[in-house]
């Protein structure tokens, strides 16, 4: 497979203009006031995730091609992709088929049925439900998408780095969590074609990324994280290992206590409700509620400015308020 290109980004972005959010970014403090801290709302995007940019750079190819089969689009999701995916054929009237694992949170079921999705539960883990959609795609025809896994996918989601980068051109560094690394992978692609720096970060038992890099190619690994939901692939795909090994890239990995406690300063400081996997990318920022280890943290230069992309917000908030949801 071919590295992405910012070229990818670049056509991703026109094709799916008028089509999504533009992300809102906004300045937020930075504890000591030492850097310039500001947050890439991504949250607020259609489906609450980034998944919808890809998803529409998906389907928006494939019509262009004229390469959508009557049997709709399919693809195996956590939640979020899946969300994305059947919004957006909704919009553009496709027939949409969901796989996810059984452990996916049912408010995300519940919001995909919502979308007139075919919502199909396998397996506990997502590489389960990655097969089942795979099978069902060799039997009915249908157009299988991926959650991150694919050129088109990941370009789309790089399109927010460009729209960042017009409300902050002298940004120094843009810090995102990664899972499978298709947003990872489309915002390296775009951050190194603007000279800025690109943050991965990924929980310390959900490091696929880590792994791959360590291993020089995608490699599997066990997935057990309070942000698994999100970013719970057993492996990195090859364009996101592929990018972190280009210049200007670095990985960290962070402890599920600092996910925690970064998700809960989103909401106690700023009324921000976010998943794991948005705290996971600010949780690799210093902190100054507790003492953790200099390999897990990213110190910013005095004077440098640092943007968190805040990458969905479906997540229940009861646990924000001090209680667990309900069951």
């Amino acid at each position: 497979m071919q590295p992405l290109a910012y070229t990818d980004v670049k056509t991703a972005a026109d094709r799916i203009h008028g089509h999504v959010r533009p992300v809102a970014v906004t300045q937020a403090d930075a504890g000591d006031g030492a850097y310039t801290l500001h947050f890439a709302l991504e949250l607020m995007q259609h489906t609450g995730s980034f998944k919808a940019r890809g998803a529409q750079n998906f389907l928006l190819a494939h019509q262009e091609e004229g390469t959508l089969p009557d049997a709709g689009i399919t693809l195996a999701s956590g939640g979020n992709a899946g969300l994305a995916c059947a919004w957006a054929a909704r919009k553009h009237g496709v027939r949409a088929t969901v796989f996810l694992p059984a452990t996916a949170p049912q408010f995300k079921i519940d919001k995909l049925s919502g979308y007139d999705a075919d919502v199909r539960l396998v397996g506990t883990e997502y590489a389960e439900a990655l097969a089942a959609c795979e099978e069902f795609a060799a039997d009915t025809g249908a157009l299988a998408s991926h959650a991150y896994d694919h050129p088109l996918i990941a370009a789309g989601a790089g399109t927010l780095l460009d729209e960042v980068h017009r409300q902050v051109p002298d940004l120094d560094t843009v810090v995102v969590a990664v899972g499978g690394g298709g947003l990872f992978a489309g915002v390296a692609t775009a951050a190194r074609h603007h000279g800025i720096r690109t943050l991965a970060v990924e929980p310390e038992n959900c490091r696929a990324l880590d792994a791959g890099l360590r291993a020089g190619h995608p490699v599997d690994v066990t997935v057990d994280s309070v942000a698994a939901d999100a970013l719970g692939a057993r492996r990195a795909t090859p364009l996101a290992v592929s990018a972190a090994q280009q210049e200007g890239v670095r990985s960290f990995l962070v402890a599920d206590r600092d996910i925690v406690r970064a998700r809960r300063a989103l909401w106690d400081d700023r009324r921000l409700a976010v998943e794991h996997a948005a705290a996971t990318a600010l949780a690799v920022l210093p902190s100054e509620a507790e003492d953790r280890s200099a390999r897990s943290v990213y110190r910013p230069a005095p004077g440098e400015k640092v943007c968190v992309v805040l990458c969905g917000a479906n997540t229940h908030p009861g646990d924000l308020a001090g209680h667990q949801p309900p069951a």
